[in-house]
């Protein structure tokens, strides 16, 4: 479906099921009814003028953002890019026996990154993968994910982009509001009080980051 670029400043939000929340595949600027939606509203109110676009694809591993990388995020030259995955590298593991090595997860990261970077320029946005796990089972998954968690903080250093500790807020919230099913239903998914979560620190950390392009949104 032909899509008409925006002429002022694009905030571009990339990830798997949790950034995709339902999103309209044919609807190019539908952003699902998650913590995208909720943050370009909140960011819209204090930078009008922003495009914001959603291209979280369900079920996406990192190898599988690598393979769509050029259509769904580097065409559209975004001024600031949100990036949110890991989880699912994680799940397959455990539910498929599909095993994705750390060091090669991390290189595929290191990839997409190098390539927004050189190639669009925009600042970076680093969303951790999390957990918040609601069976005895699901605490096994930390074995595997904490590398994975630990390597997204080393890119956002390496990178120098903004990192949303995503893991540790969810987490905790979990014990504040009684239980991990009232932040994420199965562990992964938020439930609308994770995504508003979200939405409130990933848009608090952006503004806070001062960026040009969002600046120069005001006017």
């Amino acid at each position: 479906m032909p899509f008409d670029r925006p002429t002022g400043p694009t905030v571009l939000f990339q990830g798997d099921s949790i950034t995709d929340a339902g999103r309209r595949r044919d609807a190019p600027a539908d952003l699902g009814r998650g913590y995208v939606a909720l943050a370009a509203g909140q960011l819209a109110a204090a930078r009008p003028g922003l495009t914001v676009l959603n291209r979280g694809v369900a079920g996406d591993r990192v190898r599988d953002l690598r393979a769509r990388w050029e259509r769904d995020t580097l065409v559209h030259r975004p001024d600031v890019l949100s990036l949110l995955v890991g989880v699912n590298d994680t799940w397959r593991r455990y539910d498929a026996g599909q095993v994705t090595p750390v060091a090669a997860w991390e290189a595929d990261y290191r990839h997409l990154l190098t390539e927004a970077r050189d190639r669009t320029g925009a600042d970076l946005i680093l969303v951790e993968p999390f957990l918040v796990p609601v069976t005895a089972e699901q605490w096994a998954w930390r074995q595997d994910l904490d590398p994975r968690i630990h390597a997204v903080r080393r890119l956002a250093a390496e990178f120098g982009a903004g990192l949303l500790a995503a893991d540790g807020l969810l987490n905790q919230a979990a014990r504040t509001a009684g239980g991990p099913g009232l932040v994420a239903a199965d562990g992964v998914h938020p439930t609308p009080l994770g995504h508003r979560l979200l939405a409130e620190a990933w848009t608090a950390l952006v503004l806070a980051r001062r960026i040009p392009a969002l600046r120069e949104a005001r006017a």
